[in-house]
């Protein structure tokens, strides 16, 4: 009878145990963090609004209006940008002299208690992230690539490491140039994969749904720490978005980069200025090809609303760039099927902005639309089609991006896989622009552009 007993007793232990234990989560196989990001991920950043030193109540804020406005969109991450584990950072430039930063016993990052005061107690960013999931959205941060210099300079322990400290995986060599809180982690020193593996372990912990990695793409291309990334997001069984910052991501590593990332820099920052715009296009032209489900390039934040709260360019504002350049910014962004994160602070939109971020035409085609295609590139003249296979709409961006004004641009629908009678529609404003058979043509201001529905008539 004691021997049942005893048999009862353990078998009622082993259940509990199952009950109230960690499931274990089982890591991703390779590529499969392609389904991650099917249509090209959409949301806010801290950027461009705050630069280094954006506060858990701003994060809150810019979470509760996008909830509010934007979620029924397809409007889903909020992600804290750079350096949230410094507590006396500042605008307009880092400080390098005296930052104090938080860190925990084996070298990782944590929030800065000052700005994120959820943080305390050690659990680090996650009732913030449960605070946007809670809304439905989805929650991101920024890291540099690489192992804390204060790290190594401690000799913390690396987690899993069997022993390894941080000061036996580091290398000076190819250290951000802009940037001195990391140093590179040397990719076959035993403890390096572990590193990597613990922080991912920590943001899984925390609730982390996207990441970017910064001072990974370029100048440099950083192959070694990218396919430890791939392999840390993958272990840690929990689906993250992986961003590699900043550009120009070379061309001849764009097959290495859709491999292993969902998104990836083409150019370095976009701010509201002109030259930007028509240097990305500029750039983006080799990157056509590349445009595929759950791996993209990236034009960067979207520099409209408010910007430069407390920035590195410029004073507080609204956008510099007119309203004829934001069209033209959102339209080649839409077409182009680039992620769109928002840089400036949501609260302080106006109507116009609002309406830039809520069309919802625009916004399916986003979505919706593949075979993305430049027709032609010339003489400041730009135009892009692609095609919705599920409704068999077209779908045609026109740009002059020249300083000619007015400009025809031309395009024959054959060219746009289209034949017969074609009913044009402008998918900013809604308007039947006619019908067209042959080509289309219309004029535009310098700087200006039009985005077109095209669909075959009876």
């Amino acid at each position: 009878m004691k021997t049942i007993n005893y048999l009862l007793f353990f078998l009622l232990i082993i259940i509990l145990s199952s009950f109230s234990g960690k499931k274990q989560k089982q890591p991703f196989k390779e590529g499969e963090f392609k389904e991650w990001a099917q249509r090209p991920p959409m949301g806010w950043n801290s950027w461009d609004c705050y630069g280094p030193t954006v506060e858990e109540r701003e994060v809150k804020a810019n979470a509760d209006y996008m909830a509010k406005y934007l979620k029924q969109f397809g409007w889903q991450y909020i992600v804290v940008d750079i350096r949230w584990f410094v507590e006396n950072d500042k605008a307009g430039g880092y400080n390098q002299k005296d930052p104090r930063f938080v860190i925990d016993e084996y070298g990782r990052y944590m929030p800065a208690l000052n700005r994120f005061p959820s943080a305390k107690d050690g659990k680090g960013f996650k009732e913030l992230a449960d605070y946007i999931h809670q809304k439905g959205l989805k929650f991101g941060i920024h890291i540099m690539r690489g192992i804390p210099a204060i790290a190594v300079t401690r000799k913390l322990p690396v987690k899993g490491g069997g022993g390894v400290t941080a000061d036996q995986i580091y290398s000076t060599e190819n250290q951000c140039k802009w940037l001195s809180d990391n140093y590179t982690i040397v990719a076959d020193k035993p403890g390096s994969q572990e590193y990597y593996n613990s922080i991912f372990e920590l943001y899984a912990e925390w609730g982390v749904d996207f990441v970017k990695v910064d001072d990974l793409s370029a100048p440099i291309y950083h192959r070694d720490e990218i396919e430890m990334i791939r392999k840390a997001i993958d272990k840690s069984g929990r689906p993250m978005v992986l961003s590699t910052s900043p550009g120009e991501t070379p061309i001849g590593d764009a097959d290495h980069v859709s491999r292993h990332a969902n998104m990836w820099r083409m150019v370095n920052d976009v701010w509201d200025s002109w030259w930007h715009i028509s240097h990305l296009m500029e750039v983006s032209r080799k990157w056509y090809p590349f445009i595929k489900a759950g791996t993209w390039p990236d034009c960067d934040m979207i520099p409209l609303g408010r910007l430069s709260i407390r920035g590195e360019v410029g004073e507080n504002r609204m956008t510099r760039l007119t309203k004829d350049e934001q069209y033209t910014l959102m339209t080649f962004f839409t077409i182009f099927h680039s992620p769109l994160f928002f840089g400036g602070d949501l609260p302080g939109n106006d109507e116009f902005t609002l309406s830039l971020l809520t069309n919802k035409e625009v916004l399916r085609m986003h979505s919706e639309s593949s075979d993305v295609r430049l027709l032609y590139q010339k003489d400041g003249m730009v135009a892009v089609t692609s095609k919705n296979k599920k409704t068999g709409e077209s779908y045609l961006a026109l740009f002059n991006i020249s300083e000619n004004s007015p400009l025809e641009l031309k395009v024959n629908l054959a060219d746009v896989g289209l034949d017969g009678d074609v009913r044009v529609t402008n998918l900013w404003t809604g308007k039947d622009a006619g019908i067209f058979k042959d080509s289309f043509a219309q004029d535009f201001a310098a700087h200006a552009s039009g985005l077109f529905k095209l669909v075959r008539t009876k």
